[in-house]
């Protein structure tokens, strides 16, 4: 039997009625059928999945091979399963509520055997749900997760090179209830031989369930907190310290942290604020640095370092601040070359905030009348900066 170029996995719980059109996208692709397989696993499904799995077995075009078992509570589990059953020279996990474009895997494939890529990320469009967007201005034959902005995301609806799993032993972490596909993916960039992104096609069609059961939805907060330390640990783990790791942290600080102490906090009782505040303190002690506060905005900057102060008092006063959709007023200095944006407890001796973790970077400070970005980036100022950038550090540091 000659090896398919593509396994499809599909774990599918509670599926239908959604699992009718992911299947018609997946007999509806432009590549050949015999160059693909189907494993469909049935997370313990009640509502008829399993039945019409079996259905679209018997007549697909594709060999189709539909497994049973019993509930495990999450995605991890049907995809491990499914991984080690494919004989593919790639896999792609499609979720049984989305569905794909028709000639997603055809152009997929063809993306990476051109290129010699480990991964491929086809454009992603959603429908009653917001996908990521970042990463989609252009096409990129080959890049990587430091070159482009592909650490934002981290789904598993990707095509993967088989052979890069199985030479690695990856698997989906069985023991996250939310997050899993984020540690899957980022070690699979941080060990791809290069990276492809086609945004010129939509290739997946993320779909947002009327009865609102996205995993990622649902669940207690510490399970958020337990992915964050996962990924933090992982990139720790696979990047030395510095820009490069830096650069990566991003992600789980402004994805994962940030959210929870915004708005959100507002609504939590002083049990859970206290709560939420004990478990980000150990990664905001391990991983937070002046590299990562620097890449942010002025209010990520600012909130986060709020919780590495442990301060709920001044999160709560930025958070009504956030809630209330103000603007934070400009402060304008050093002849148009600075730009502060003045968020609660700027420049307060009580607070005692230093003025760098409310200065504005290029992008925030670029509509702000005033501002002379050219004068901004001479070659003096850019030596300035630099000093600067060594007293933040040092200002940071000591704030911490």
């Amino acid at each position: 039997m000659t090896q398919p170029d593509v396994s499809v996995i599909i774990g599918a719980y509670e599926a239908m009625p959604y699992l009718v059109e992911c299947l018609a996208s997946v007999e509806a692709q432009t590549i050949d059928p015999a160059r693909l397989e189907v494993i469909a696993v049935d997370d313990g499904s009640t509502d008829g999945t399993g039945a019409r799995l079996e259905e679209f077995a018997a007549r697909a075009p594709m060999p189709v091979t539909v497994i049973h078992q019993e509930n495990s509570g999450g995605p991890s589990g049907p995809r491990n399963v499914g991984l080690g059953k494919a004989a593919g020279r790639y896999v792609f996990f499609l979720d049984a509520d989305d569905r794909l474009g028709p000639e997603a895997l055809e152009r997929m494939v063809a993306m990476a055997d051109e290129n010699g890529t480990d991964i491929v990320l086809g454009r992603v469009e959603g429908i009653n749900r917001i996908p990521p967007r970042s990463m989609w201005s252009r096409t990129l034959p080959r890049t990587d997760v430091f070159s482009s902005n592909i650490k934002f995301t981290l789904s598993a609806q990707k095509l993967f090179r088989r052979e890069l799993l199985e030479r690695h032993g990856m698997r989906f972490d069985e023991s996250l209830w939310t997050g899993e596909d984020a540690l899957f993916t980022m070690e699979a960039y941080l060990r791809a031989n290069g990276v492809s992104v086609i945004a010129d096609y939509t290739c997946y069609y993320l779909v947002g369930r009327e009865d609102g059961k996205h995993v990622t939805k649902t669940g207690s907060y510490t399970l958020r907190f337990d992915s964050a330390r996962a990924l933090m640990k992982l990139i720790a783990d696979m990047v030395p310290a510095g820009d490069r790791r830096d650069s990566l942290m991003i992600r789980p600080f402004l994805i994962t942290l940030h959210p929870q102490f915004g708005p959100k906090f507002l609504k939590n009782g002083e049990k859970v604020r206290r709560h939420k505040l004990a478990l980000a303190q150990p990664l905001m002690d391990a991983y937070w640095t002046p590299g990562v506060a620097r890449r942010l905005k002025v209010e990520e900057r600012l909130r986060l370092h709020l919780v590495a102060l442990q301060r709920p008092d001044l999160l709560l006063d930025l958070a009504e601040f956030v809630q209330a959709k103000k603007e934070p007023a400009a402060v304008v200095e050093k002849r148009g070359t600075r730009v502060y944006l003045a968020y609660p407890h700027f420049r307060s001796e009580t607070a005692g905030i230093p003025d760098d973790i409310y200065l504005a970077a290029p992008r925030e400070a670029r509509d702000v009348e005033g501002y002379r970005e050219a004068a901004a980036n001479t070659f003096l100022r850019r030596a300035i900066r630099r000093i600067r950038r060594t007293v933040f550090e040092k200002e940071f540091k000591a704030a911490a």
